[in-house]
């Protein structure tokens, strides 16, 4: 794909950060840097989708109203599901506004239904709003109250997770959402599939 020049450079900024940060213990993950190699790809509580040992980690930082996210949901995970040995990361990065923040601390807050949750989520069109994404979320199963007790058990956790994925979005530059980091390379924007298929082969050769 073309790459714009600004594109490029962050290209380059973002791609010199991951491969300079050591891997360092999971146990001791709370004292690492949220730009290290280790925080941006394996963050292990980052929930992760298709295959979680797969050779090649894609991160997409995304936002629950972003309606370009939610459009280019399903090609994306097309392409991870046909491929069979992509991590497809999804952080979230509620800049949509307290709607999108209470969508991500729900989601989070649902453990091993993470993946159902956001789905029923992404599924969604337009605009959230707080009761609209307890409606979603109870009629795909949920129970909200549950959720929210299991946050309020959970919050720092999750709130210091956000703040990470808050950080290296900023870091990196990105205007805004979606925005990918595939392999270590950074794609801002929407990716098409034949593109992010190119990008994954890239990806690698390594």
């Amino acid at each position: 794909m073309t790459i714009p020049n600004i594109s490029r450079r962050k290209l380059i900024i973002g791609s010199a950060l991951l491969a300079g940060a050591p891997f360092v213990s999971r146990t001791a993950f709370a004292e690492v840097d949220p730009m290290s190699k280790e925080a941006v790809l394996f963050d292990p509580q980052v929930p992760v989708l298709g295959n979680p040992k797969g050779d090649v980690t894609i991160v997409e930082y995304f936002d629950y109203q972003c309606p370009y996210c939610k459009k280019a949901h399903p090609d994306d995970m097309r392409v991870v599901e046909e491929d069979g040995n992509v991590r497809f990361v999804m952080k979230d990065w509620p800049i949509f506004g307290p709607p999108s923040l209470y969508a991500a601390r729900l989601t989070l807050a649902a453990g091993t239904g993470h993946a159902k949750a956001m789905s029923a989520l992404m599924a969604t069109k337009g605009k959230l709003t707080p009761d609209m994404i307890e409606t979603i979320l109870t009629k795909a199963g949920f129970s909200v109250p549950k959720l929210n007790a299991a946050y309020d058990r959970d919050k720092d956790r999750i709130n210091s997770m956000l703040q990470r994925n808050s950080t290296q979005a900023e870091t990196f530059g990105f205007p805004g959402t979606p925005a990918y980091i595939i392999g270590t390379a950074i794609y801002p924007g929407v990716v098409a599939p034949n593109d992010m298929k190119a990008a994954i082969a890239t990806a690698r050769k390594g």
